[in-house]
This record gives C-alpha cells, sequence and structure tokens, in this order.
C-alpha cells in the first residue's frame, strides 16, 4: 500500500518546517491516500484514521515493549540504545510503564496509578492555590510570555506539591524537571544531553532520599502513599518506583504545559469561542476536550503487533511496528464534522490526544483538571489579553512528536 509521493515518519516531525507550521496538510494527504502506511525507511506502519488509530489502542493484546519489535522499526528498536555515558543507572532503570507489557506494566502501574488517582480527586483546591500564585506575579505587567511564566512552571509546580516536595527545594526541582524532558528529544546537542544527564541524575538521587524520610516519617503526598502501599506489600521496587515517578514528571509536565499554551493561544486566536465560554463557563470541560482534540500535545503512539493481523485491510505481521497519529485521527472528517473548526461545544466522539487501552496516559485526570483551573483563571485575570503581535506565525517548538509553543508573548 506504501506509495512514494507519501511522508515518511520523519517528515511527520515539527522539525520538518512544513509540518510545523500545518501538520494537517501531511496528515490529511496521508489520511485521503493511504491511511494504514507502510513507511521503508522508518520500518513502520503509519495509521492516521480514527477508527483505526482508537481500535488498535483499544487491542490490550498489542505490545509496548520494543525488544519485541522486529529489527527494521528503527525508531522503537533506538529505544534500546545504551544510556548516555555519567546516566547513573540503577535498579528498576528500565521498567518505564510507558514501555513495559503485562505482568509487569500492571504491577507496576496499577499502584502508582490508584495513588495518583486519588491525589488528583482532591487537589482542585491545590491546583487553584498554585494558578493563583503564579498569576499574582503578573502584576503590573504590561506584557510577557505565557509559555515561560504561567504554561510552564504550573505544571511543574503542581506535581513537586503532590509528590511531596519541598518548597525550598522548588526552584531545583523545576530545573532538573526541565532538564529531564530534553531526554525525549533524539536529536539533543551534546550541551542539552549533558544537562538531561545532570538532572536525571540529581532527581533521582533527591527522590531516592524524599522516599527514605517518607518511610520513617510519612506525610499527606504521593510519596508517603507509595511507601505505605509498599509496606502493605505493593510489588514494586524503590528503582521501579524512581523510574516512573520520573517518566510521570517527563510526560506529565510537557504535555500538561503544551495543554494550557496550546489553549490560551486557541482562545486569543478564535474570539468567538472565548466570548462562549465565558457566557457559559460550564463548557470548560468541553473546552479542554476540544483544545485535546484540535491542538493535540502528542503526535504519535506507537504499539508493536503481537501476531499476523489485519488493520484497515493491510496485513501487518507479528513483530512489525505501529505508529498512530493521535493528531490525524483528531482531525479525521469521517469521525469530527467540520474537523478543522475549533469548537468548544463540540460533542462528537471522545478523542485520542491520551492514547487508548491499557497505556492510557495515567496523567490524563491530572492535566484535564490542570487546564479545567487553568484556563478560566486566567482569562479572569486578564479580561482584555491580546497577542502582542498578532500578525506574527505562532513559534512552535521543534521537538519530535509533541506540539507546543516556544513561546507566547501576550499583552495585557
Amino acid at each position: 500500500m506504501a506509495q512514494d509521493d507519501l511522508p515518511s515518519v520523519f517528515e511527520l516531525t515539527p522539525l520538518n518546517p512544513n509540518f510545523n507550521q500545518n501538520p494537517h496538510a501531511l496528515l490529511d494527504k496521508l489520511r485521503d491516500k493511504c491511511p494504514v502506511h507502510r513507511d521503508e525507511v522508518a520500518g513502520t506502519f503509519v495509521l492516521t484514521r480514527y477508527a483505526d488509530v482508537r481500535g488498535t489502542l483499544s487491542d490490550t493484546t498489542m505490545w509496548r515493549d520494543p525488544a519485541r519489535a522486529e529489527e527494521a522499526a528503527i525508531l522503537p528498536r533506538r529505544l534500546l540504545d545504551p544510556p548516555p555515558p555519567g546516566l547513573e543507572v540503577h535498579e528498576g532503570s528500565d521498567s518505564s510503564i510507558l514501555l513495559s507489557d503485562d505482568p509487569d506494566h500492571a504491577r507496576i502501574r496499577n499502584p502508582l496509578q490508584m495513588a495518583l488517582y486519588k491525589r488528583v480527586a482532591k487537589c482542585r483546591p491545590l491546583v487553584a492555590k498554585v494558578v493563583d500564585e503564579m498569576l499574582d506575579r503578573f502584576a503590573g505587567k504590561a506584557q510577557f510570555d505565557v509559555m515561560d511564566e504561567f504554561a510552564v512552571p504550573v505544571p511543574i509546580d503542581v506535581i513537586a506539591r503532590i509528590l511531596g516536595v519541598d518548597d525550598k527545594m522548588l526552584v531545583e526541582f523545576r530545573d532538573w524537571s526541565e532538564g529531564v524532558i530534553l531526554s525525549l528529544n533524539p536529536f539533543r546537542t551534546p550541551e542539552q544531553t549533558q544537562k538531561f544527564i545532570t538532572s536525571a541524575n540529581a532527581l533521582n538521587a533527591y527522590f531516592h532520599e524524599l522516599m527514605m524520610e517518607r518511610r520513617k516519617n510519612p506525610k499527606d503526598d504521593l510519596i508517603s502513599d507509595m511507601m505505605v502501599l509498599q509496606a502493605e506489600g505493593a510489588p514494586l521496587t524503590d528503582g521501579e518506583l524512581q523510574n516512573n515517578l520520573q517518566g510521570l514528571l517527563v510526560g506529565g509536565n510537557l504535555t500538561t504545559t503544551d495543554l494550557i499554551g496550546n489553549g490560551i493561544w486557541l482562545f486569543l486566536t478564535n474570539a468567538a469561542e472565548l466570548a462562549k465560554l465565558k457566557a457559559d463557563p460550564g463548557l470548560i470541560n468541553s473546552a479542554v476536550e476540544e483544545i485535546l482534540r484540535y491542538e493535540s500535545p502528542v503526535d504519535i503512539t506507537g504499539r508493536i503487533a503481537s501476531r499476523d493481523m489485519e488493520v484497515g485491510g493491510c496485513p501487518i505481521k507479528q513483530t512489525q511496528s505501529l505508529f498512530m497519529s493521535l493528531r490525524g485521527a483528531n482531525r479525521d472528517p469521517e469521525t469530527f464534522p467540520n474537523p478543522h473548526k475549533f469548537d468548544i461545544a463540540r460533542k462528537d466522539a471522545p478523542h485520542v490526544a491520551f492514547g487508548g487501552g491499557a497505556h492510557l496516559c495515567i496523567g490524563s485526570p491530572l492535566a484535564r483538571l490542570e487546564a479545567q483551573v487553568a484556563l478560566p483563571a486566567f482569562f479572569a485575570r486578564f479580561p482584555n489579553l491580546r497577542l502582542a503581535d498578532p500578525d506574527a506565525l505562532p513559534e512552535w517548538r521543534s521537538l519530535p512528536f509533541f506540539r507546543g509553543l516556544q513561546r507566547l508573548d501576550v499583552r495585557t
């Protein structure tokens, strides 16, 4: 089914200037011409149709472990590369729930998810407090960068306080959190790699210290919850917990930052939708879902075929890699009428921005909550907010497989 004129996976990243500014020109073409496309260069199938993406994500028999992928699957197999020199490797460092299969996946994820969701269920006041603290810093400012001064620090401070990070350590914790996010960039510079290594090592040491302290003196935080669960028999090691807490930081902070930043940009460039939300604040939940659908923070997710199968009529062999375009699926006109319209009152099928199945994003309830609190508070504080330069093109980051703004300058 492959066609020479169709884009490869490597062209479907923001490193491609055309994709960076308008990803849907390429994704629409791919979905229309070959919705299950074999990219021989990357050694993977690319799925862009909603029905195929959702169906594959929901199939809990599919594999996630890159070690199970055929040799031709370049990108999954690259995840098996040895860690960079200087990165401290500890027991459990290969236990990420993002890249593991059952039984280990469920063994590690279930207790972490149970504890996290209990925390999220009661942390709306905490999120509101963090958001208000950030907004108070803008007093008297006529212009600022939304990303640097609001969208980035809010998720980091929220998760820090949920975990139980000491307020005196917040500056260091923010710096480490920003540093470990660089691990997601396969094209990072040597300087960025060193920043990642330094931050990851410091964060691991801090988590280890915090876990030892909470084991002796529990407090009202997520680390203490996990220490209690361990004591009660939850079958996960300290190393596995450290590794997955770091994964929660890396994935959750970046994508929630982009959810908030993309939402603010969308409202500033769609005045009618912002007016609709102000007139009916009860629309905030559906507004957040529409932001996730319309400008998904994550481009793709992957699976590995656990058996010979067919997807969209295309034969796929066991161990072959599948990349699902979450962005392409979320603008599929067969599922979302008028898909390129931003409409916060939309009542169509659920989006797939958080993936699906057993690997549904573990941080999705917290991301939703933060956006539901942050966006109304932000626009209430700045009722006359506007873009600093309404004629400038949006400055999207070039981090592969993610979609977020590098900066967003506004005037009050």
